[in-house]
């Protein structure tokens, strides 16, 4: 089992910044994947950034140039840099853990609220 604890969210203006942090803990595999994902009523939950334990990290194309995903591995934290927002990044985001090997497992955090509004 592994626990995701967010945090990070809240409100901020357009073009204003956050870092979301995702900490994980229990049964960590080290052959795993971390992201964050967002959903938003009415839509389907969508890939905001992923980023392997060796580091390769994966965008979509609405958030490139502007979010930065890192983590640091000896503290099993993921953190979501986000610059330059825009109203259309309001979203409860939500943590993700996988494994990327045999025994293929998938967790998911509670969700943390960013909302970009003036």
């Amino acid at each position: 089992q592994v626990q995701l604890v967010e945090s990070g969210g809240g409100v901020v203006q357009p073009g204003g910044s956050l870092r979301l942090s995702c900490a994980a803990s229990g049964r960590l595999f080290s052959i795993n994947a971390m992201g964050w994902y967002r959903h938003t009523p009415g839509k389907q939950r969508e890939l905001v950034a992923t980023i392997t334990y060796g580091g390769s990290t994966n965008y979509a194309d609405s958030v490139k140039g502007r979010f930065t995903i890192s983590r640091d591995n000896t503290k099993n934290t993921v953190y979501l840099q986000m610059n330059s927002l825009k109203s259309e990044d309001t979203a409860v985001y939500y943590c993700n853990f996988k494994s990327l090997l045999p025994p293929w497992v998938e967790y998911w955090g509670q969700g943390t609220q960013v909302t970009v509004s003036s």
